[in-house]
């Protein structure tokens, strides 16, 4: 059975700049530690992480790896705009060997994509919330509506 973590990044500030540069708030940085000491607690180890490389998600990625192993990590400036189809794309795209996935990516579309492969309904992740789903499949090609159970939300 395969496990997908689903992250929305922490808190960001607002900027005179680029959306894609805002960074995250002290708040959002102290609210992603106390999430990482709560997940190094349960023994997690993320065998690839895949993290949009906005700021703010680069940001909440260096947090997490504070307090998870990590064994790979790649930033797709992609999953910053991404539909629900591209993430799902994203994640058929896996290899087979990866048992544990990190998702660090934006509303609206990651918690559409929590709800599209779960039970459909819609949860709101909010900044620093994250969703773990245990997949109901042996290979991630097969990723897809209503593969996966959502286990717990944790912020």
């Amino acid at each position: 059975m395969k496990q997908l973590i689903l992250l929305r990044h922490g808190e960001a500030g607002f900027s005179d700049g680029i959306d894609f540069q805002r960074q995250l708030t002290q708040r959002g940085k102290e609210n992603l530690h106390r999430l990482g000491i709560l997940l190094q607690s349960k023994g997690l180890t993320i065998d690839r992480m895949y993290c949009s490389s906005a700021t703010r998600t680069r940001e909440t990625a260096e947090i997490i790896k504070a307090y998870l192993p990590i064994h790979e990590e790649i930033y797709e400036k992609e999953i910053y705009s991404a539909s629900l189809e591209v993430l799902v794309n994203l994640l058929e795209n896996t290899p087979a060997e990866v048992q544990t996935c990190l998702l660090v990516g934006h509303n609206p579309t990651i918690s559409l994509l929590m709800a599209h492969l779960s039970d459909g309904d819609y949860r709101g992740l909010s900044p620093g919330m994250m969703g773990i789903l245990e997949l109901e499949i042996s290979d991630w090609y097969h990723i897809g509506m209503h593969t996966a159970t959502l286990k717990e939300v944790l912020q």
